[in-house]
């Protein structure tokens, strides 16, 4: 059975996209198969990598003609098992397909949990910065929600008003359904030394700690230009940045996406820890 993951927060500029290729490609080679699934109406995930196949279908056919073979609409990246249904909706039409839907909100998590996509070990899906009928629909589908956020004021409202506020609204609707909503991590991202974002953060941790439905990682994202740089190049960080530079304080973006990754999902830790050394596999991961 896969592991499904939403990477969400309704506020965009939050790296949403760039946590779920680098979580993608690190478990793509610590041998999981994996599918990413573009829900971003700005696709910037569907260019992420290379693809070595591509379908002639996406995440239209998918949501809007329940579209399941994936021959039709999964591709294959240059990440041996890492492939990649495209967001394809240029058009805008699917979030009132949706919304004139009696399943519009659940139709998601039936399709992946059915047919071939239920073969993936790991499908992440990656969603757009702003409340909709299809960011609730990846809500809905997931077995676990991720949202990032960087360590200002701004996100932290809107984290607490628009994410935490949706989640409030699905938990009453899912009170009717066999669904439930997910439990959601919250990922510091692009943390620096800097007084104010380590007040911010630790605001952060302090508001959330007696919240259950949210648990804030203890690992975080730092202020690395190798994200972008990795972005840039179509790798994920932990092959661009495999051991930390010479003299830098701040640990190797490897060391990063690995401690995060096994702390979302301990079932990863022994493989993740194996990879082998071209992929990073001689940094330590904490937990």
């Amino acid at each position: 059975m896969s592991v499904i993951l939403a990477v969400l927060s309704t506020k965009g500029g939050v790296g949403k996209t760039t946590t779920t290729a680098n979580l993608g490609g690190l478990l793509a080679d610590a041998g999981f198969r994996v599918l990413l699934v573009d829900l971003d109406s700005q696709p910037s995930l569907s260019s992420y990598y290379s693809l070595a196949r591509e379908a002639p279908g996406g995440v239209y056919e998918l949501m809007a003609l329940s579209e399941t073979r994936l021959d039709r609409i999964v591709s294959t990246t240059t990440i041996d098992g890492l492939d990649l249904i495209v967001s394809n909706d240029y058009q805008g039409q699917l979030p009132q397909l949706l919304l004139n839907a009696p399943d519009g909100r659940f139709r998601l998590s039936h399709l992946l949990s059915t047919g071939s996509l239920a073969d993936y070990d790991v499908i992440l899906l990656d969603t757009q910065g702003a409340r909709s009928i299809t960011l609730e629909a990846a809500v809905l589908a997931s077995d676990q929600a991720l949202s990032p956020i960087t360590p200002d004021v701004l996100s932290a409202r809107e984290f607490v008003r628009g994410t935490l506020g949706m989640f409030d609204e699905l938990e009453r609707l899912t009170a009717y359904t066999s669904l439930s909503v997910p439990p959601l991590s919250l990922l510091l991202n692009r943390l620096d030394e800097t007084r104010n974002s380590q007040q911010v953060a630790q605001s952060l941790r302090s508001m959330l700690s007696n919240d259950i439905r949210v648990t804030v990682l203890n690992n975080a994202f730092r202020m690395l230009s190798a994200f972008k740089l990795a972005g840039a190049a179509g790798e994920p960080i932990h092959r661009y940045e495999p051991v930390k530079p010479y003299r830098r304080v701040t640990p190797a973006g490897a060391d990063l996406i690995k401690a995060v990754a096994c702390e979302l999902h301990s079932d990863w830790a022994d493989a993740i820890k194996e990879m082998p050394s071209q992929h990073g596999g001689a940094s330590d991961v904490r937990h």
